[in-house]
């Protein structure tokens, strides 16, 4: 009697199998992105949202899901871990995206006043921030000052001024010129406080300016405001560090970090100047952290 062989080949073992994605798997991923987009939400109190970032850190096929979800909005994700959440940014062609322009009709500021606007976004950045390894550590907190980033933006206009002088070019105020240069001309000649009847603090001086840049920071989950010494206090919170970085090579930040203008700890108004010595080449159209 003849024994049956069976030479079949088995079936390979542990191989892996493709595992179909389900509308729920979808919703949760959204509910996801969703959660993200609350700047203000800490996932340490709410349970779904710390539930979900705890799937997406452990189940790859999910990180992927939400990610492509994330993607498919226009959105970049920075970062997900309990910390900063689902911190994302929106890419320019994100119906998410933020425009200086949309900015602007916000803060009710006027058309001519954006490279202002702007130039207070850059100043907080860089005073929050001031040395590339405080971008690097995920425990540091900024910490700034209505009073404090306006010094900081005229002690950096005089810098720029002295250097035009030391060219011979003008240094009257240009409007209509787009860039970092055009910008601290006009606020050099702006009212830091300016005067009101009932002492209220104007929203085209200059402090004005700053407060609505920081409480827009603040509002979109950036900042927590901290105290009211000092025109308002504020520190950094993680997601605004994860949009630093993002931003940290536009040519406009690069500027201000360049001129050496270094902050006494604490955001205070007190600067140090830059030695005589360094050199600054302004950039052209240098961008403002917004999208044009």
């Amino acid at each position: 009697m003849t024994e049956h062989v069976d030479r079949s080949e088995p079936e390979a073992a542990g191989a892996p199998t493709a595992v179909a994605v389900t509308p729920a798997d979808a919703a949760d991923a959204a509910r996801l992105v969703a959660f993200g987009l609350q700047p203000k939400l800490q996932p340490a109190r709410d349970q779904e949202y710390a539930d979900l970032l705890r799937r997406h850190r452990e189940d790859p096929a999910f990180a992927r899901l939400a990610d492509a979800v994330a993607a498919g909005l226009g959105l970049v994700v920075l970062e997900v871990s309990p910390r900063a959440g689902m911190a994302v940014t929106a890419a320019e062609d994100s119906v998410f995206a933020v425009r200086m322009g949309d900015y602007a009709r916000r803060t009710t500021a006027d058309s001519g006043d954006r490279f202002l606007h702007g130039l207070a976004h850059l100043a907080v950045a860089a005073l929050a921030f001031p040395r590339p390894e405080d971008l690097a550590d995920d425990g540091y907190i900024g910490r700034v000052t209505v009073n404090g980033v306006d010094a900081f933006v005229r002690q950096a206009c005089h810098r720029l001024e002295e250097r035009a002088e030391e060219r011979g070019e003008n240094t009257d105020p240009a409007t209509d010129a787009p860039g970092l240069e055009a910008a601290w001309r006009i606020w050099a000649r702006r009212s830091a406080t300016g005067a009101t009847k009932d002492a209220r603090r104007p929203a085209a001086s200059t402090t004005g300016i700053v407060a609505k840049a920081l409480a827009f920071l603040t509002d979109s989950g950036f900042l927590q405001r901290t105290g009211d010494e000092s025109g308002g206090t504020y520190r950094t919170t993680a997601r605004y560090q994860l949009q630093v970085r993002d931003m940290a090579g536009s040519a406009a930040l690069a500027e201000l970090l360049e001129l050496g203008i270094v902050p006494m700890t604490g955001g205070t108004p007190s600067l140090l100047p830059a030695e005589d010595g360094d050199d600054l080449d302004l950039v052209a159209d240098a961008g403002l952290p917004f999208h044009s």
